[in-house]
């Protein structure tokens, strides 16, 4: 059986695992954007910087950033899962991207992998899930992600009618002393 927000849901020990990689498959009812052509767009939970994760009816998951950015992050909710596991700070892996660079994105997968905070809680979680859902690793979750966010065709707006711009954001681990040590 595929992984959807509702077989997640009633696993209630994963979803606290999850919690504890910054992900909440709890929803909120009131939209503060609009993605065009999708009528009611079925938020399936958040992150704690202010982000929604959406289920989009082509089943791609996208990802709105209250920072006014946007993107499909995967192809499936099964593949988010696998990636906020995998690298829950995935987010910040596209922060470091350099505009959507690939070998960046990897470059800032590692440096932010050796500078985890709590490395020790995170390896548990990510066992603990992974157990819980019967889940397999990912392939390849920075190429997926990055080829997820390249591809991204929804549009996001805010609700003055202006678009979200991508995830892809212009840094990269040369931007920032503790990254940049941890990568040498």
């Amino acid at each position: 059986m595929p992984l959807t927000p509702e077989v997640l849901t009633a696993q209630g020990e994963v979803v606290a695992w999850l919690g504890s990689l910054d992900v909440s498959f709890a929803t909120e009812e009131e939209h503060w954007f609009t993605i065009d052509g999708v009528e009611y767009p079925r938020q399936i939970g958040s992150d704690s910087c202010g982000g929604t994760f959406v289920l989009l009816p082509s089943r791609n998951v996208l990802y709105v950033s209250s920072e006014g950015r946007a993107g499909i992050i995967a192809g499936t909710f099964e593949a988010l899962v696998q990636l906020v596991v995998a690298r829950p700070y995935w987010l910040d892996i596209l922060k470091f991207s350099a505009g959507g660079d690939l070998t960046e994105m990897r470059r800032a997968a590692d440096a932010l992998e050796a500078t985890l905070d709590q490395e020790d809680d995170v390896n548990e979680a990510r066992e603990e899930i992974r157990g819980g859902l019967d889940l397999p690793e990912a392939d390849d979750p920075i190429g997926a992600l990055y080829e997820a966010v390249a591809t991204s065709d929804a549009i996001v707006r805010a609700t003055d009618g202006s678009p979200f711009t991508t995830l892809f954001n212009r840094f990269s681990i040369d931007n920032n002393p503790m990254l940049r040590n941890a990568a040498a």
